[in-house]
């Protein structure tokens, strides 16, 4: 397993050397059961809430609100304007000594939770876009924070599980919209309200409820949790600093041009972006596609779900062998290759309209599974090659962040007036599936250069990694 040569015998820690043998008590899974399950709802919540509107689409969205031809395009990329900015400054408002994770957190998923649900409310077009922006603000914070946080329990190693753990609960969101948005279409009609108008309002407070679950149980960041003993606490800091480095943010002392020009976090941002334009195209388009495929509305829900658990499926199996083998770099060329599959197939279908209606259907797996192992083998691999708290709050809301610009152009590329068919949406993902397996091979190249340099300035003698010095994993 390509890992950092450490000296793992001891380690300088707060209060000295610390022995690094693994402690009696298993904290790993405390840890696990602390952070992954309710981060990973976080990320969950911002797919509900991103798809839940492609659902509300087919139950008669833009019909309710006298929405204009573009109006659905412009509801989705509006959202993200916001979101895109915000990223940056609030992982580093999150990071500072005296903000806790769980409340600043928990605020904004409170609010997002309001918000949600006021998308039911709403009795206008120009409302419901004001919403959006709205909740385009306070997402923002979920993603990159739920990421940011995870990235700093764990070392390398231990990263690439624990992502994926967390990716899977966002492919969750589609996943469970589309059962829920099948199962509040029979709303229709309740308290004087359409059905549409339900999926917001309901999956809203499920937004408000898990928040209070944020309040009480998400954990502080290391150097301040209280969910270990003080022997684990002491083993996990030293362990964390063995790997990482000292993790505690200073403001003034941090080289932010450095930061902010760090080809480790723009790389993996350009690849995020890139796979991101498949998941964009699927969460908002999928249940119009599977619509236009010939199914009826009901149908049409429920026939989206296995496309999001084959994500699942993939990000899962991607991990492990990840774990296994210490790579992560073929697994994102598989992905990439296998979403391939899925556009070609896209675009063959808006040439060829006699082509089989199932082969489409497979090809939203295909898309599914090579996208969802991408991104989350991509951040694993950005913060696997990061060191300092700094460093790590910033590449995780740039990518986060600017990565999920690629819904922009999923917004627009994907015409109402080009249905069913979409020549120029499954083009333009096809030609960003392929950019980003360029950026991989690159990103790769700059890894690899970086090894040889510093293998022949340490020369015959080899040398062992530092937290200044050390070999970059692929």
């Amino acid at each position: 397993m390509m890992e950092e040569k450490v000296d793992m015998a001891t380690s300088s820690s707060e209060t000295g050397s610390t022995d690094l043998t693994a402690p009696k008590s298993n904290y790993m899974l405390k840890l696990d059961l602390y952070l992954i399950p309710l981060l990973g709802c976080t990320y969950t919540i911002l797919f509900l809430d991103r798809a839940n509107i492609a659902n509300a689409r087919i139950e008669g969205l833009e019909k309710g609100l006298n929405m204009p031809t573009n109006g659905y395009n412009t509801c989705l990329w509006i959202f993200f304007i916001p979101f895109v900015l915000i990223e940056i400054p609030s992982n580093m408002i999150m990071g500072l000594p005296r903000i806790k994770p769980n409340i600043f957190l928990g605020i904004n998923l409170i609010i997002l939770g309001i918000i949600s649900t006021c998308q039911g409310l709403t009795k206008t077009y120009g409302g419901l876009l004001a919403l959006r922006f709205l909740m385009g603000i306070f997402e923002a914070t979920l993603p990159a924070g739920a990421a940011f946080l995870i990235g700093e329990y764990y070392t390398r190693k231990e990263a690439s599980m624990r992502f994926a753990c967390f990716f899977m609960f966002g492919v969750l969101g589609p996943a469970i919209s589309g059962l829920l948005a099948y199962g509040i279409r029979n709303m229709n009609g309740v308290q004087g309200k359409e059905g549409w108008r339900w999926i917001f309002i309901l999956e809203g407070l499920l937004t408000i409820a898990i928040s209070f679950l944020v309040f009480l149980f998400v954990p502080d960041f290391p150097e301040r949790t209280a969910i270990l003993s003080g022997a684990d606490k002491k083993h996990l800091l030293a362990k964390l600093r063995h790997d990482k480095g000292d993790q505690k943010l200073d403001l003034k002392s941090v080289n932010w041009l450095q930061v902010l020009t760090d080809y480790r976090i723009w790389f993996p941002t350009l690849m995020f972006f890139c796979c991101d334009m498949t998941a964009a195209s699927m969460s908002s388009f999928i249940p119009t596609i599977l619509l236009e495929l010939g199914w009826k509305a009901a149908k049409a829900q429920v026939m989206s779900i296995p496309i999001w658990l084959t994500g699942i499926l993939f990000q899962i199996l991607a991990a492990w062998v990840s774990g296994r083998v210490g790579w992560r770099f073929p697994l994102i060329l598989f992905g990439i290759s296998f979403a391939m599959v899925g556009w070609i197939i896209q675009i063959v279908y808006s040439h060829n309209k006699g082509l089989a209606p199932g082969v489409r259907y497979f090809s939203l797996f295909a898309m599914s599974g090579g996208t969802f192992l991408q991104m989350a083998m991509t951040v694993s691999w950005m913060t696997t090659n990061l060191r300092g708290r700094a460093s790590i709050g910033v590449g995780t809301a740039i990518i986060m962040g600017l990565g999920n610009c690629a819904n922009f152009v999923a917004s627009n590329v994907f015409k109402k007036t080009e249905a069913p068919f979409y020549p120029t949406g499954f083009g333009t993902g096809l030609g960003l599936t392929i950019a980003g397996a360029v950026f991989c091979l690159m990103h790769f190249g700059f890894l690899w250069l970086h090894n040889r340099r510093l293998e022949k300035k340490r020369g015959v003698h080899g040398g062992v990694d530092d937290q200044v010095s050390y070999r970059y994993l692929y």
